[in-house]
């Protein structure tokens, strides 16, 4: 065997080396990112979360139910506020007074 021979079977040997690395790599990301193994691990981390979420709102009760009654706030400020404008408009806040000018009175 030729000395050029050998290097061509060297070279072979490590050109298929690294085509099975490669081949190894492409299949270990098309497992990790298949659909199946995604949806197992989302579901997991927000099994998790809903779990660490929890127990936060055990040991936190009022600030909870502070946080919701000001969303329901936030919310409802449209409507709180035509409520306390329309009881401004009924006391007679709104109505403009009348001004004299010179002796005339502008209504």
């Amino acid at each position: 065997m030729s000395e050029l021979e050998r290097r061509l079977r060297e070279d072979r040997a490590l050109r298929n080396a690294a085509r099975a690395v490669v081949d190894a790599d492409i299949a270990h990301i098309r497992s990790v990112f298949a659909p199946a193994h995604l949806a197992e691990k989302v579901g997991d981390e927000a099994t998790d979360l809903f779990d660490r979420a929890s127990a936060a709102a055990d040991s936190h009760k009022g600030i909870l139910a502070t946080l919701i009654a000001a969303i329901f706030i936030w919310f409802a400020r449209t409507p709180i506020m035509s409520l306390l404008s329309e009881g401004e408009d009924e006391a007679g806040g709104s109505d403009p007074e009348p001004t004299t000018d010179g002796g005339v009175i502008n209504e």
